[in-house]
């Protein structure tokens, strides 16, 4: 039985936990920082519910086969910990997370060992163990062995696992779908406020700055990924609330340096200057 360790309890951590115990081929465990005795996803599919094994202290976890880490960006530190415990030789480590620096967050592991994932699973935690699944949505991962070993985990669920010859320019693409919403976190509205035709064209101009850095940092992103992001938002659901907004209402630390400031920072190194995401980066540090 392949023995898997979720780092990290929110909407994606939990929602991926729910699929994969629900497949009896898999022993799974869950590494929180706050404990409950029920998960609860809803999904497009059906609620999924179950009494999961579930650790608070890593002095108590054992090394598993795969470990997945869902942790915010930030608490990349709190997620190593867990990895000291959980990773031995022929472990293998799924990093699901915002942003562009998946390896660089944890430079005590093996490159070799990691597999980075661009996530696209639209969900939000309501409480601990509780989330509300909108879309089944899909994981992006590198084309080889490893992505081939991450997918067939998830082969007896409805999430798509991609696997794609330029990672890279997966995850700028999503990275500049999450760079627009922080609209939502400074203005404390949902996804709706694309709708707005002044807001439409700041979201415009974050993305107009992601792309060309993500073009320096030689990913291929095409002049319409602005038009393709803010029709994304203008499609889905109007009040949709995405992590950082949702972080900023509840008064949380939020992503915004793996949301905003890596366009920034990834930026000033190409000498490309991005206002529109510093100044929100700004607001939010700020706020």
């Amino acid at each position: 039985m392949t023995k898997i360790a979720v780092v990290g309890t929110g909407a994606i951590g939990a929602t991926v936990a729910a699929w994969l115990i629900a497949d009896p081929a898999l022993d799974v465990t869950l590494c929180a920082r706050t404990p409950f005795e029920r998960l609860r996803v809803q999904t497009p599919a059906g609620d999924l519910e179950s009494r999961p094994t579930l650790l608070t202290d890593p002095a108590m976890a054992m090394p598993a086969d795969w470990v997945i880490v869902a942790t915010k960006t930030y608490d990349a530190a709190g997620a190593a910990r867990w990895l000291e415990r959980l990773v031995q030789d022929g472990t293998r480590v799924a990093i699901l997370q915002n942003g562009v620096e998946h390896l660089a967050r944890f430079p005590q592991l093996d490159p070799d060992r990691i597999v980075p994932v661009v996530v696209d699973i639209p969900a939000e935690r309501t409480a601990p163990g509780e989330v509300v699944q909108r879309r089944t949505g899909s994981l992006t991962v590198p084309a080889g062995p490893a992505g081939e070993a991450l997918a067939a985990l998830f082969a007896a669920t409805p999430i798509e696992l991609r696997l794609t010859d330029d990672w890279l320019t997966a995850a700028w693409a999503k990275l500049a779908i999450n760079c627009a919403g922080v609209v939502s976190a400074l203005t404390l509205k949902p996804a709706g406020i694309a709708h707005d035709p002044e807001i439409a064209e700041l979201m415009r101009g974050l993305v107009s700055e992601c792309i060309a850095v993500g073009r320096a940092e030689g990913a291929a992103l095409d002049d319409e990924v602005a038009d393709r992001v803010i029709e994304g938002y203008r499609s889905g659901p109007a009040d949709s609330i995405n992590s950082i907004h949702a972080d900023r209402l509840a008064g949380r630390e939020t992503e915004i340096d793996a949301r905003n400031e890596v366009i920034v920072r990834l930026g000033a190194r190409h000498g490309i200057d991005a206002p529109l995401n510093r100044m929100a980066a700004a607001i939010i540090r700020a706020s």
